[in-house]
């Protein structure tokens, strides 16, 4: 997205149906920084300046760590205006093997990406 003459990438855009706007999702490998929101801030600023719809819901954004204090994020969210969450993930290697098993084999996931079956179509 480019606005101002500045590039902006966007980890993942979405738009959510039920909610009527679009969706920006930071994805971070390390603990949370607050740095982020700033970033995400401006994200949704752009989105809803350049992108959105009159008839739209301004634009909310999530940022995705790997670990949070969730106190500390608390804390330093409370002064932004703009709609923003933070949660944690976690990678196939902290699940559970119960969790794990329950997921779909990734060689079925890429034959089903690549729109191939078991009938060689």
């Amino acid at each position: 997205m480019d606005a101002f003459g500045e590039d902006q990438y966007i980890d993942l855009l979405f738009f959510n149906r039920e909610l009527n706007c679009l969706v920006a999702v930071e994805l971070k490998t390390g603990k949370f920084k607050p740095s982020y929101l700033g970033q995400l801030q401006s994200y949704l600023s752009i989105l809803d300046g350049f992108e959105r719809k009159p008839h739209e819901n301004p634009s909310i954004g999530l940022i995705l760590c790997k670990d949070m204090n969730k106190s500390f994020v608390d804390y330093v969210i409370q002064d932004y205006a703009k709609p923003m969450g933070v949660a944690t993930y976690k990678t196939s290697k902290d699940m559970s093997t119960e969790l794990r098993k329950a997921l779909p084999d990734i060689d079925d996931l890429r034959k089903l990406l690549d729109g191939s079956d078991d009938n060689g179509d």
